[in-house]
C-alpha cells in the first residue's frame, strides 16, 4: 500500500506528519484529510471559534504535492435565512 503524508496548515503555523499512513489510494488519503480536519474544527468550536483558513497537504514518500484540502471543504455551513430589511419573518 502506498504511504501517505498529510501535512497541516493552519493559524497556528505548520505541523509536518512525519509519519504517514498506508492507505490503498489517494481517494482514501483524502477521507483521511478530511476526517481530521473534522475533528480539529469540533475542538476548535468548543471554544466559540472555527477558523477554516488553514488546509491539510498529501504528499507522497517523496514528497511530492498529490492534493490540498482546504479546512473549508471538509464542512458545509448552513445559516438561517435573515429577512430583507421591511419584510416581516416567516
Amino acid at each position: 500500500m502506498p504511504l501517505f503524508f498529510l501535512n497541516i496548515h493552519n493559524g497556528l503555523g505548520f505541523a509536518q506528519d512525519d509519519e504517514g499512513m498506508d492507505l490503498p489510494d489517494l481517494a482514501a488519503a483524502r477521507k483521511k484529510a478530511i476526517e481530521g480536519v473534522r475533528s480539529m474544527l469540533s475542538d476548535e468550536i468548543k471554544t466559540g471559534r472555527i477558523d477554516l483558513a488553514g488546509r491539510i497537504e498529501i504528499t507522497d514518500e517523496s514528497g511530492n504535492l498529490l492534493a490540498e484540502i482546504p479546512f473549508e471543504e471538509a464542512v458545509r455551513i448552513s445559516m438561517p435565512r435573515r429577512p430583507e430589511p421591511g419584510q416581516q419573518p416567516g
